[in-house]
């Protein structure tokens, strides 16, 4: 089997094609939550601090020369915080799908099979005794 064939095979399985399609969606779905978190949590969080732009905090460990052209060493720890923030959201937000997951399975589980069980063969029998004895008079 040529390498060119292989290849061929390995993308078609299922498994990579569903991966793909889930790391694009997470991709998609990061974007969404980066604009959640630096366009409709913050302000409102740096309005109550007095307005403090989270993503503009940091320490300057070496300040930024013009004349030599370089640029500032900074701790940027406000935009740990956003990316924090960011993180718990996309927690959260897996947590409750897999929670949402889990109770359609619970309820699924729980639900009674329609279709009645098939009778053990101890069930059949005693079901033909009980039978033969109401066909002689003897029995209920």
């Amino acid at each position: 089997m040529s390498m060119a064939s292989e290849f061929k095979e390995f993308i078609m399985r299922g498994n990579v094609v569903d991966l793909a399609v889930g790391v694009i969606i997470g991709a998609a779905f990061g974007k969404i939550v980066t604009g959640l978190v630096d366009q409709i949590i913050m302000p409102p969080i740096g309005l109550i601090t007095s307005g403090v732009d989270f993503s503009q905090l940091k320490v300057v460990l070496k300040a930024a020369d013009p004349v030599a052209k370089k640029s500032e060493v900074a701790i940027q720890y406000g935009a740990f915080i956003n990316t924090c923030i960011q993180f718990l959201i996309v927690a959260l937000v897996i947590f409750l799908i897999v929670q949402a997951v889990n109770r359609l399975r619970r309820q699924k589980a729980a639900a009674p099979d329609p279709t009645p069980a098939a009778p053990t063969p101890t069930e059949a029998l005693l079901a033909e005794i009980r039978d033969a004895l109401v066909a002689r008079g003897g029995g209920t």
